[in-house]
């Protein structure tokens, strides 16, 4: 094998193929240098080249349902550093590949687990999306027009905010308490409490009445005329974050609108008003032309871009926020790490399956055994 750089170099990690959150995070831990081996079922499956979050793995294929695979499996998890698996309540323990029997062979075990419920109340064997997690947890409630119904927010907030994000973060919490104590543990991470820790400032909101319970009203859900979108002379649109004093009056220069021409805006009243004046002065132009004109200044305004757009907009450019790999844009690793940066890899088939990966991980615990 090639060389692997990146803070994670070393870190065995095994992936049981699912959907959504945990191809997603493993996809980091890959960018980062974690040797991800992915387990796939025989048959059909996603080509990485057409979904950014396969990258970076190496991939066996194994029969779940066949003792001989099921105690191969077994059999790596007993080498590897983390397991993530993505399944609903009771799956894997009915696969025998369950937290008990993986820690019994690995005591050192990280074993990651990713659901929308949870793994235990009312809902937890329950069928459910990125929409339904979020829905009882009060985001999606808050998201949306004035007067009009919630909207879902793609799938950032539950899949790869409130739960992505979260079993990383409780992933990676456990392999360095493991590394100290010799002690693996199950990370139960669930859509429904990471979406919910997210929502923690508005929750703060809410108690002070800072925040009322109705889409488009308020100060960061597009309700404050100086923290939402308009629409420009093209059909385009901008984004407009003017929150603090010193941002809106700039806005309020560059739009050559004089501040004693508005009501003032701690009147919630007179929001409207205060909107329908800087939606006439944005209909004067293009949204490039006002990136143009107010993106220097501290106005806080930014072109809302499509998709296709990012990679060449020139701050995006120079920091090759999108990188092209096989003829693809993709999103380049993220955060930036100063002497152990991450990198996009390929996604491989291991030559020899799961034989070849559990003899090359055998080798890595042994030395590790030995010098540690």
């Amino acid at each position: 094998m090639a060389v692997v750089t990146g803070p994670l170099a070393g870190l065995r990690v095994l992936e049981f193929g699912a959907i959504g959150p945990v191809p997603f995070a493993a996809m980091l831990l890959a960018d980062m240098g974690a040797e991800v081996v992915q387990v796939v079922r025989p048959g059909p499956r996603r080509d990485p080249r057409d979904d950014p979050t396969l990258r970076g793995r190496c991939v066996i294929v194994l029969d779940l349902k066949q003792a001989e695979d099921q105690t191969a499996a077994l059999d790596l998890a007993a080498r590897a550093e983390v397991l993530l698996e993505g399944n609903r309540p009771g799956v894997m323990e009915r696969l025998g590949l369950g937290p008990d029997t993986c820690l019994a062979h690995n005591p050192r075990l990280v074993y990651g687990r990713m659901t929308g419920w949870g793994q235990d109340g009312p809902l937890a064997r329950t069928a459910g999306h990125d929409i339904n997690f979020i829905a009882l947890t009060g985001a999606l409630h808050a998201i949306g027009p004035a007067g009009g119904a919630p909207v879902p927010p793609l799938n950032l907030v539950g899949d790869y905010g409130g739960g992505s994000m979260f079993l990383l973060f409780g992933v990676l919490c456990a392999v360095i308490e493991a590394r100290a104590s010799g002690r693996g543990q199950v990370v139960d991470a669930a859509m429904v409490d990471g979406a919910s820790a997210m929502m923690a400032v508005f929750h703060g909101m809410a108690a002070r009445s800072g925040w009322v319970p109705r889409r488009g009203e308020n100060l960061l859900d597009g309700g404050a005329p100086w923290y939402t979108t308009y629409e420009t002379a093209d059909g385009g649109h901008v984004a407009v974050g003017a929150l603090e004093e010193p941002f809106w009056k700039a806005l309020l220069a560059g739009l050559g609108i004089a501040p004693d021409a508005l009501p003032p805006r701690e009147d919630r009243a007179a929001w409207p008003v205060i909107r329908a004046a800087l939606a006439q002065a944005f209909r004067r132009g293009t949204r490039e032309e006002w990136a143009e004109r107010l993106g220097p200044t501290e106005a806080c305004v930014s072109p809302v871009l499509p998709l296709e757009a990012v990679a060449a907009h020139p701050h995006m450019a120079a920091r090759r926020v999108q990188q092209e790999i096989g003829g693809q844009l993709q999103p380049a690793p993220a955060p930036r790490l100063s002497r152990t940066r991450g990198a996009i890899r390929p996604t491989t088939e291991v030559p020899g399956g799961a034989a070849a990966v559990l003899a090359r991980w055998s080798a890595a615990s042994r030395e590790e055994e030995r010098t540690g």
